[in-house]
């Protein structure tokens, strides 16, 4: 992770101003409140700002369901009572705050999810800097031969220096060239005084995928909880899990109740359909049934099973 002088700076400012306040705090949060956290290898996460706490969820939830609940439920047990049953409203009244570094390919992959708000750098103002994301070794992988978007076998050996090699030698190359297209540096000299150069717009185009870019990325706990449930998954790409896994602490230190609750009932938990709960049923009662007679898939059949370890009757 590379910080600019700027950013250090800027950093360390944020940091010394203390602010009273009457709104909800989270002292654990708090603590690493604008900390830049290391992704990959020039990458990071910071907590720029956030609104709310577990208290302010159960809050919202209680205008919807009367005084009637406090006095059957702790905060907790409302919590979970929610995320069980995906009363979701209560959850987005709580927003954070994200300033991110990552590579473009990721970026392009993460604004998918169009449920946030966000600025990125811009590069037809700015020169990016000149970082390219090189994976490790050992996130070196072939083609998955049977998951079209996934990872199979790791390389190694030549192969492996092969790879990394071409994505140095073609990142500097493009970062070069656009510099010479713009005529001027990333730290801001001149290359030729003769030269006119091109629009920074323009040039940008011929970066590789690799470069890194930057934004401020705001959204609600519901929408971050649909995003980190599908990220941190470890069927989701290794770079981008790299960045959700770092967020999922930070929604540890922010709402450790409804932490708790989404690790169990969403990240841990699993869907059933009406023909799948058919199964477990008939499984738990000792009853015969196979795939043929179940009316599933066998893609669906395998799910059930992986999802509850009964790896002995995948097909």
């Amino acid at each position: 992770m590379k910080l600019t002088n700027d950013q250090i700076k800027e950093i360390k400012e944020q940091q010394a101003v203390e602010n009273k306040t009457k709104r909800a705090t989270v002292l654990e949060l708090e603590k690493i409140l604008y900390e830049a956290v290391p992704i990959l290898d020039h990458g990071f996460i910071r907590v720029i700002d956030y609104m709310g706490d577990d208290s302010s969820i159960v809050q919202a939830a209680r205008v919807s369901y009367g005084k009637g609940t406090k006095k059957v439920s702790t905060d907790a047990g409302l919590i979970k009572y929610l995320m069980r049953h995906w009363h979701s409203t209560p959850f987005e009244m709580c927003e954070i705050k994200y300033h991110v570094k990552l590579p473009i390919f990721i970026a392009r992959q993460w604004i998918r999810h169009r449920t946030a708000n966000v600025n990125e750098y811009s590069a037809r103002y700015s020169i990016l800097d000149k970082e390219f994301y090189l994976p490790a070794p050992e996130h070196l992988a072939a083609q998955s031969q049977s998951n079209r978007q996934g990872r199979g076998d790791i390389l190694e050996g030549e192969k492996a220096k092969q790879v990394l090699d071409l994505l140095k030698t073609d990142a500097e190359q493009t970062y070069n060239n656009y510099e010479t297209m713009l005529n001027e540096k990333y730290d801001g000299s001149v290359i030729d005084q003769k030269s006119i150069g091109l629009a920074r717009e323009l040039a940008r185009m011929n970066l590789t995928l690799n470069t890194y870019t930057q934004w401020y990325w705001k959204t609600d706990l519901l929408n971050l909880m649909n995003f980190l449930r599908l990220r941190a998954d470890h069927h989701a790409q290794y770079e981008i899990r790299a960045y959700a896994d770092a967020m999922l602490d930070t929604v540890k230190k922010w709402v450790p109740i409804t932490y708790e609750a989404f690790m169990d009932y969403r990240v841990g938990g699993t869907e059933v359909s009406a023909k799948g709960k058919e199964v477990i049923k008939k499984l738990i009662k000792n009853e015969k049934i196979d795939m043929d007679s179940s009316g599933l898939s066998k893609r669906e059949w395998n799910e059930l099973m992986e999802a509850f370890d009964l790896k002995n009757k995948l097909i």
